[in-house]
């Protein structure tokens, strides 16, 4: 077996971003995992960015305001994909079902549309 081909176990969470941002990039889950460990790898070695600094804001005892332009950019990068993520995990049609309530929403047209309580 190649040193490329070994398997690796990787948390869940990871495999499960993994696989939502390969859906979206249009990657299968190892080209997005091995996407990421580049860009980490260029990342920690890039003497033009403050590692530490962007791991502080994203752990959230950071200021962005004080970073430079690439390490915002890289932070408002990592913000945009934990968001999708959570976006694609929302599902309040079935939380208001299970909830037993009704919800209102809007179309594409900007009518609102009630849906009423499921039986």
């Amino acid at each position: 077996m190649s040193r490329a081909s070994q398997p690796t176990r990787l948390p869940p969470d990871v495999y499960e971003s993994a696989t939502a941002a390969a859906h979206i990039a249009s990657r299968t889950v190892p080209q997005q995992i091995a996407h990421w460990a580049r860009l980490g790898r260029e990342l920690e070695m890039s003497p033009q960015v403050n590692h530490r600094e962007v791991v502080r804001v994203l752990a959230g005892s950071g200021s962005y305001d004080a970073l430079g332009k690439p390490e915002q950019a890289i932070v408002r990068e990592e913000w945009a994909s934990r968001i999708s993520e959570l976006r694609a995990g929302l599902n309040y049609e079935a939380e208001f079902a299970a909830a037993g309530e009704s919800y209102s929403e809007a179309d594409e047209s900007g009518d609102v549309i009630v849906h009423p309580v499921r039986d």
